[in-house]
């Protein structure tokens, strides 16, 4: 062996990497669950840096997983997958935290001044005047996707996500373990998601 050529040689988790990434994009589901295992407690904690409620963090982990799974055929091997990963995290909660931002803030209550109070008011420029029929379709569409899914998919996404419960209250109302919720959410969540990529690609 030459001097020097072990830096150029991958580490043997990359190279581990390389092989369960093969293997998922073949088909293979265990190769995907041995990526969950190795990365999940390493994204809760990246993602946890920014989001501080720990239901919210269990949702966002998952949804990067499905994220970056449905899009495994564009990851290159010469990056290392865990680098992938978490600019996938990286992106995905700075787009939640946004939202959440925006979602939040309030645009109805005065302005206090030592004048009294001034209203104001915010153009909106993501005026659409199809937009109301757009959302209408696009709940629709979700709603038709959660109908498909099997009955023990079904209720846990519709108790997570219609009626707001968290993984604690589900798992006691379902009586069942809290990891096998989890597993049910993450598996009804990648269901939809490509039931809903599949219909935007038929359109």
């Amino acid at each position: 062996m030459e001097a020097g050529s072990s830096r150029n040689t991958p580490s043997q988790s990359s190279e581990q990497d390389r092989e369960l990434v093969e293997k998922a994009l073949q088909g293979n589901q265990s190769a995907y669950n041995a990526l969950m295992e190795k990365y999940r407690n390493a994204l809760m904690r990246h993602v946890q840096r920014m989001v501080r409620q720990q239901g919210e963090v269990d949702d966002l982990v998952q949804e990067c997983f499905i994220k970056a799974f449905s899009a495994l055929n564009s990851y290159s091997t010469d990056y290392a997958f865990s680098t992938w990963l978490y600019k996938i995290a990286t992106n995905h909660t700075i787009d939640f935290l946004r939202k959440k931002k925006l979602s939040t803030m309030s645009i109805d209550r005065p302005i206090q001044t030592k004048d009294g109070e001034i209203e104001y008011e915010l153009p909106d420029v993501s005026y659409r005047p199809d937009r109301h029929i757009v959302e209408d379709e696009r709940r629709e569409l979700i709603q038709e996707a959660i109908s498909q899914l099997p009955k023990k998919y079904n209720r846990v996404i519709v108790m997570r996500h219609q009626q707001e419960k968290s993984y604690e209250e589900i798992a006691r109302e379902l009586n069942l373990p809290l990891g096998t919720v989890k597993a049910h959410i993450f598996r009804a969540r990648a269901l939809l998601y490509k039931y809903l990529r599949d219909k935007r690609q038929h359109l």
